[in-house]
Order: structure tokens, then C-alpha cells, then sequence
């Protein structure tokens, strides 16, 4: 698929500035429900129950949806923490917030949810303060994946364990034609959704920002390099999508990077 060239951002060798992708998100926000149903055909529902179990927060426990989106993440991490349970829903796009915040006042009894608009790589809580994380669609657009490793890394509690789900580029012999069925599928499907909804160029950001995101391998070693002790990647959906499961040492001693 040939990306859409008429800005920068959507160019596969050029990654876009942190306020050029706050501002896409922001504008998606209206649609952004919408359109992930249509663009997995609702399994990412499944994947993300999917994500909260591999999270394995306790009953009770302090839960952190980074880069929460409309907070589908951060109501499922509700729900397995029970009424004794804090949840913590981070993004840095307002909008998608404030959809997220209309979600959770819609439920009973009200989900203990805290909406905060911060910076995935300079997280405002202090260390080993989690029981267990979420990241969902979002570590492919951050502006430094290793630092937002380090960060999660670093707000973890001793064995706790961060499950993140992404798009992702597939690997093995069967690859390149998945690949191929990847942009055509974008290109042919979800941009001309995006388009009848007004968000095309938005949406156009996808296949370049897969393109430049790490394969699942590479993934593994950014996750030990910064510190996780036991890390594994699970490809989803033929490998068109991944789960990257990060458990934190349960010693206070780090791995150092190499």
C-alpha cells in the first residue's frame, strides 16, 4: 500500500512529532469506538479481556491502562480488581479522556477509575506502585519505546506484569503475503471507512506507523534490556496483531542494559 503523502507524519521513514499525534488522536475520538470494531471486526474485545487476564491484577489491587484510549482497558481492569480496587486510565489525548470518563459514569455501581492526561514516558506515579498494567494500541505511536518500557518497568511493584497489545507486522515463512493482506485491507477497508466518517488522514497514519514499529523479537529484547525479567510475545491473528507479556523481576535487583 502506498501511504497517504501528504504529510509528514504518514511517511513510513518519518516518525511524527508527540503534538502531531496527540492532535490525530484527539480528532479521532469521535469515531475511534467506531472504527475499532470495523477494523478488527470486533476481536478487539477478545484481545483485550485477553490483555487484563495476562495483566493478572489481584482482587483489590492498583491497576495502570496507559494510554487508555476511550477506556476499554481500564473498565475490564476494573471488573478483576473488584470494588476494593483502584484503576489508573492515562492518555495524553483530552478527548478520548473525556469519552472515557462519559463510559465509566454510565456503569453500576461506579468503577473506582481515575482519568489523568499524561505523558507516556514520564509517568506521574511513583515507583513500584502498580499491581499489574495494560497498554493498548499506543506503544506503537509513542515517541520512544524504550523509555516507555523503562517507565512501565519502573511504576511496577515487584512481579508484576504488563501486558501489551498492538498492531503488529507478522513474521515466519508465510510473512510477506500477510503482510500484503495487511495494507490491503487498510488501504482497501478501513481508510475508506475513516474517509466516510471524515478522519481519513488519520487513519491513512496506520500502515507507516506499523511499518516502523519493532517486530515481536525486537520487542522481547527492548522489554529485557530495560529491566523484565521474564517477557514473551504472543502473535494474534496470524501475527496481524501481538501481545507482548513483560513480567517485572521480583527482586528489587535490575537487569543492565547492554
Amino acid at each position: 500500500m502506498a501511504p497517504n503523502s501528504s504529510s509528514p507524519a504518514n511517511m513510513p521513514d518519518h516518525k511524527p512529532a508527540p503534538e502531531q499525534v496527540q492532535s490525530l488522536f484527539n480528532s479521532i475520538a469521535p469515531v475511534y469506538d467506531q472504527l475499532n470494531d470495523q477494523l478488527s471486526f470486533g476481536m478487539h474485545r477478545i484481545w483485550k479481556r485477553m490483555a487484563v487476564d495476562w495483566a493478572n491484577l489481584p482482587q483489590g489491587g492498583v491497576g495502570l491502562d496507559l494510554c487508555c484510549g476511550t477506556g476499554d482497558l481500564a473498565l475490564l481492569q476494573a471488573d478483576a480488581v473488584g470494588s476494593q480496587g483502584q484503576i489508573y486510565g492515562v492518555d495524553f489525548a483530552c478527548d478520548l479522556l473525556a469519552m472515557a470518563e462519559t463510559r465509566a459514569q454510565r456503569r453500576r455501581p461506579l468503577p473506582a477509575i481515575s482519568w489523568q492526561q499524561g505523558d507516556a514516558l514520564a509517568l506521574d506515579f511513583p515507583d513500584q506502585f502498580f499491581d499489574g498494567a495494560t497498554l493498548g494500541y499506543g506503544l506503537r505511536n509513542v515517541g520512544d519505546i524504550p523509555k516507555c518500557l523503562e517507565e512501565l518497568h519502573r511504576v511496577l511493584k515487584p512481579g508484576a506484569t504488563v501486558a501489551i497489545l498492538d498492531m503488529n507486522r507478522p513474521i515466519g515463512p508465510a510473512a510477506a503475503p500477510l503482510r500484503q493482506f495487511q495494507e490491503w485491507y487498510l488501504e482497501n477497508l478501513v481508510v475508506p471507512s475513516a474517509e466516510r466518517l471524515g478522519v481519513r488522514e488519520e487513519y491513512a497514519y496506520i500502515n507507516p506507523s506499523i511499518e516502523r514499529f519493532p517486530l515481536g523479537p525486537d520487542q522481547v529484547d527492548m522489554a529485557q534490556e530495560v529491566g523484565f525479567k521474564q517477557v514473551t510475545y504472543y502473535p494474534l491473528a496470524l501475527g496481524l496483531m501481538g501481545m507482548l507479556v513483560a513480567q517485572k523481576a521480583e527482586s528489587l535487583e535490575r537487569s543492565p542494559r547492554l
